[in-house]
């Protein structure tokens, strides 16, 4: 049953992963998702040259590295901390190693694949995605740890003037 709690919390990560490795197969290369990005691309900027839709279609496609990355990297953080709550700076540490290290594998996979590229930039935009997750999750506990001691300094503050 123990096991069963600890899994668990890895099961997101562990399911994201399964599906970047997904994402890494010809089924989603430059060339297939040019086939339906850059025509919806055309049907919105309709007066852009292909030059620009080519550009377009890769800046999207950067922008996903980021964005697969950062939620890996919350659903990373989701496992190492188990039970417990917060965010520590150990954790943060252990979740970008993790997905830095699953990048790399993942841009290993690529070099396999006849219509992908491996490129040592594309692990490291994915390890930038990772980081920002926990600088943003940083943020975010540090935000609601304010908001809650601000509670009980005014829920004290309270107390003692009704006392008076």
């Amino acid at each position: 049953m123990k096991i069963w709690h600890r899994l668990k919390n890895w099961l997101p990560a562990i399911a994201w992963a399964c599906l970047i490795s997904f994402l890494s197969t010809d089924v989603f290369s430059s060339d297939h998702t040019s086939l339906f990005i850059i025509p919806v691309l055309h049907r919105l900027v309709p007066h852009a040259s292909a030059e620009t839709l080519e550009l377009m279609h890769a800046i999207i496609r950067k922008t996903a590295h980021v964005a697969e990355y950062f939620i890996f990297s919350v659903f990373l953080m989701r496992g190492l901390r188990g039970k417990n709550r917060g965010w520590t700076l150990r954790w943060a540490i252990w979740a970008i190693a993790i997905a830095g290290g699953y990048a790399a594998l993942d841009e290993f996979h690529q070099s396999f694949v006849l219509s992908r590229t491996a490129s040592p930039w594309d692990a490291l935009l994915d390890t930038l995605g990772a980081s920002i997750a926990q600088v943003f999750l940083w943020l975010w506990h540090l935000s609601r740890a304010r908001k809650s001691s601000a509670n009980i300094i005014s829920s004290t503050e309270s107390h003692a003037e009704h006392a008076e």
